[in-house]
């Protein structure tokens, strides 16, 4: 099973006057985990001030309220993962390649962000309402499509992809599958065991994501 990263405060309190950008991404760590953890309704504010060593006061300085700091969050986790799939630079790469890798980093990504699965888990039981409110994630996530429509161009004009594929069912498909392997990861391994979540097995289901999408797509 992959363990989740650790995220762990500072030693001692930034001050907001020489780095105010640090303060904020400081604030942004700490929220991002006790929103993962409690939800947007259980989550303290006072709790994550308590843990990077700085005030209530500071942190609605910055964000205005506790749903203007979950709305900054859902910002940042969601521009996170969108730059990560930029930084693939998966252009240069032939399409089903291309292809290849954007699910590879989807199940890992996934697989090793659980808080991001929680977060999303969490903004679905709020019927995405927060969501709505950020203006920036409807063009940040729209990139997600428009890199695998890219692909397929590719991939039709070179012959290796069928026509009259969906991007946006593509995508939709690898975020399905890497999704499910961290949401139902519990309820998953309690009705038919640990199997799938082991180091091994997670190898394998990687694989056969994989093999699923590129089946999928395939002229």
């Amino acid at each position: 099973m992959t363990k989740e990263p650790k995220i762990s405060a500072p030693k001692k309190p930034r001050s907001w006057k020489q780095d105010p950008e640090a303060v904020k991404a400081d604030i942004l760590a700490a929220a991002k985990v006790e929103f993962a953890k409690h939800g947007l309704s259980g989550a303290r504010v006072q709790d994550i001030a308590d843990q990077i060593q700085t005030s209530k006061r500071m942190i609605f300085y910055y964000f205005g309220d506790k749903e203007g700091l979950y709305r900054a969050v859902l910002e940042e986790v969601y521009g996170s993962v969108r730059q990560a799939e930029r930084d693939l630079n998966l252009d240069g790469f032939p399409p089903m390649e291309a292809l290849r890798k954007l699910v590879e980093f989807t199940f890992d990504h996934h697989a090793n962000n659980r808080d991001f699965i929680r977060l999303v888990m969490i903004e679905n039981i709020h019927h995405g309402k927060h969501m709505m409110d950020v203006e920036s994630l409807m063009i940040t996530n729209t990139a997600a499509i428009t890199q695998i429509e890219r692909i397929c161009d590719a991939g039709v004009k070179e012959g290796v992809m069928r026509t009259g594929l969906s991007p946006l069912m593509i995508h939709w498909q690898i975020s399905a599958m890497s999704f499910f392997n961290v949401a139902n990861q519990s309820t998953f391994s309690y009705n038919f065991g640990n199997d799938l979540f082991d180091e091994a097995g997670q190898a394998a289901l990687r694989e056969q994501v994989v093999q699923s999408i590129l089946a999928s797509v395939a002229a």
